[in-house]
């Protein structure tokens, strides 16, 4: 396994980290602190987007403008049934992943929180997309042979599934996310920038929940999951895990791309980040604690590769035993 920090100096950043999480969660405990810092956060976000020259603003009334109700009905499974875990506040959203606000928002939101990733020469605008990209070359690296059959789970609005299918034009996709709002914009989005792929079934969309997605045993070769697990809590992580080794063929490979626990970026951020960071993310100190390379292992598979990807994230590769 590789992992980029020794266990003692790990063990030390966590337990320095859970303090300071434990006194924000104190302030967060009072609601309208709470409210404040949600607030605070989602204002950060949208100036932060509109002065590298993201419209934020307009890009959402021209998305809602759109025939959106129509894109739901053609994703919607009406027989999903949503953990209560799924129904918290989930960046600053009161209707958390489930309304037209949160969906419109995914894209710009994406650019503005993942445009300081970098402290380099590059346009911040370009984090996004150089976030996803250093995943895809570490996965492109590890994977022996290009898979044909690929699962993204908590495909969100697709921006993850697009990129996929760029690394590998020629897997079928499927993409699964528990937010219908999320699959409907993915679905608008396919129709109006490649509708190539839906007319011949390369991108299909699936409303279902990660734990419990339906699909047969052994049908893919792989499985991603793009910035997915600090946003659940640990048993549902556990129930996630078996699930994708449930779908996995013998071989296949899981890999997905998340907040690095380790990473200095958290250790040393200041107590105001960190609250405005918490007040958006309800799962977040169920996820720094999580030990995933033993879960992985306990759940079917060989012990994971641990590579970070960018100074506060990590690429985790793992093939099913």
């Amino acid at each position: 396994m590789t992992v980029a920090n020794s266990a003692p100096s790990s063990q030390t950043k966590q337990a320095k980290i859970g303090l300071a999480s434990r006194l924000v969660n104190g302030i967060l405990a009072i609601s309208p602190l709470f409210n404040i810092a949600k607030q605070r956060a989602r204002k950060m976000m949208i100036e932060r987007a509109e002065s590298m020259g993201v419209n934020w603003r307009q890009i959402v009334a021209d998305l809602q403008k759109q025939d959106l109700d129509g894109e739901l009905a053609k994703v919607q499974n009406p027989n999903v049934k949503y953990p209560e875990y799924y129904l918290k506040h989930f960046h600053a959203y009161e209707e958390g992943n489930l309304g037209w606000l949160p969906a419109t928002e995914v894209e710009v939101a994406a650019y503005a929180v993942h445009s300081r990733i970098w402290n380099d020469a590059e346009p911040p605008v370009k984090g996004d997309s150089r976030l996803r990209q250093s995943y895809i070359d570490i996965v492109k690296e590890k994977l022996p042979t290009a898979p044909q059959d690929i699962l993204d789970i908590g495909c969100s609005v697709g921006m993850s599934t697009f990129v996929l299918h760029n690394a590998y034009p020629q897997a079928k996709i499927t993409g699964l996310d528990l937010s219908p709002h999320f699959l409907a914009i993915a679905n608008y989005n396919t129709r109006n920038k490649h509708p190539e792929l839906l007319e011949s079934q390369q991108i299909n969309w699936i409303h279902a929940a990660a734990e419990s997605t339906g699909l047969p045993d052994a049908s893919f070769d792989f499985v991603s999951c793009f910035l997915l697990f600090h946003e659940l809590p640990q048993d549902a992580t556990r129930q996630i895990l078996r699930e994708i080794r449930r779908v996995l063929r013998p071989n296949g490979y899981f890999t997905l791309m998340d907040m690095n626990p380790y990473s200095d970026i958290y250790l040393k951020m200041p107590p105001y980040i960190l609250t405005l960071l918490k007040s958006t993310e309800p799962y977040l100190d169920q996820y720094f604690s999580f030990d995933l390379a033993s879960e992985l292992v306990a759940a079917g598979f060989e012990a994971p590769s641990i590579t970070a990807n960018t100074p506060r994230h990590r690429t985790v590769i793992a093939k099913a035993a």
